[in-house]
């Protein structure tokens, strides 16, 4: 069966790949171009097979809202330079539809999910997309969010931000108060913080860094001697320094430093006539705690010309 520069054309539109890597494809189908589509989805999973030991901690965070419903997702890449492809960020966009369409579990779940209107399931888009794009890419991890939120992306994905409030809707529709989220999930980004407030900080936590500072102050030939109610009180003292740098609301605001957060929300609520409780957040830093790739170009060219450096 022939085929034209059309319908090569017209494969590459569908599918995503190269115009080679079609126009094999429907050679390698004699013409036929439902089975050059199948061709190329499985050279997709054959390539995707082959990449799977490669290292993926580049990629992009990315955040979408629809409906009141907020997801976030990490996708990674072994490239920086992939997160800046246009179709890598239109297929991160259609799995974030994907999670916000079908609330999924887990990764597993979301990876078997039909892929944003489609027939394929987000693990086969996975494959073509790792074979279009020509990089290992993998689905690290996802959230959803329901309620007011407020949300930041700083860079191109490099951090993504969710912060969920408590407020009357009201006056979670006024610009001020879209204005005052925004700064919440900014401060987020900016502030390295594991909790909301104190009474998020689990008791072990907070046991832990008193026997910390314990065994610190008996190591301080200053301390010693010193009575254990006074012990006691330095330790509290220090808590308090430890509650300012974790806890969100006990931070210093970064647009006003001799501000904390919590009368920030406070005056705001005030200016806006009724309650606001920041209730969570949520941040992904893109490749956190994942080993990074190494390149050694040098090696690389002299793979490529036979060994001859």
């Amino acid at each position: 069966m022939a085929f034209t520069a059309k319908d090569v054309a017209e494969l590459r539109k569908q599918t995503g790949c190269g115009m080679m890597d079609c126009k094999n494809a429907l050679v390698e189908a004699d013409g036929d171009f439902d089975k050059a589509i199948k061709v190329l989805r499985e050279k997709g999973a054959a390539t995707a097979a082959k990449k799977a030991s490669r290292i993926a901690a580049e990629g992009l965070v990315a955040i979408l809202t629809e409906g009141g419903v907020t997801a976030m997702v990490e996708v990674n890449s072994e490239t920086d330079f992939v997160a800046k492809n246009e179709t890598f960020r239109a297929f991160v966009d259609g799995i974030l539809r994907t999670i916000i369409a079908n609330r999924p579990a887990d990764v597993e779940a979301l990876m078997a999910c039909k892929f944003d209107n489609t027939d394929d399931t987000v693990e086969a888009a996975f494959q073509e997309k790792t074979f279009t794009i020509g990089e290992k890419l993998s689905l690290r991890r996802f959230l959803i969010v329901e309620g007011t939120v407020s949300t930041y992306v700083h860079g191109v994905g490099v951090t993504g931000v969710i912060v969920k409030f408590e407020t009357a809707a009201e006056i979670a529709e006024k610009a001020e108060f879209k204005e005052f989220a925004k700064n919440i999930a900014l401060q987020v980004a900016a502030m390295s913080c594991q909790y909301v407030d104190k009474a998020s900080v689990p008791a072990s936590v907070i046991e832990e860094e008193k026997e910390i500072l314990l065994k610190q102050m008996e190591q301080d030939p200053k301390m010693q001697g010193k009575p254990a109610k006074m012990l006691e009180g330095i330790i509290m003292g220090k808590l308090g320094k430890f509650y300012d740098a974790n806890c969100l609301v006990e931070q210093a605001y970064v647009k006003e430093d001799n501000m904390k957060v919590s009368a920030y929300v406070a005056n705001t609520a005030k200016a806006l006539g009724g309650d606001i409780k920041v209730v969570a957040f949520y941040r992904y830093d893109k490749g956190e705690g994942l080993q990074k790739r190494e390149d050694n170009f040098g090696d690389e060219i002299a793979s490529m010309l036979g060994g001859k450096a």
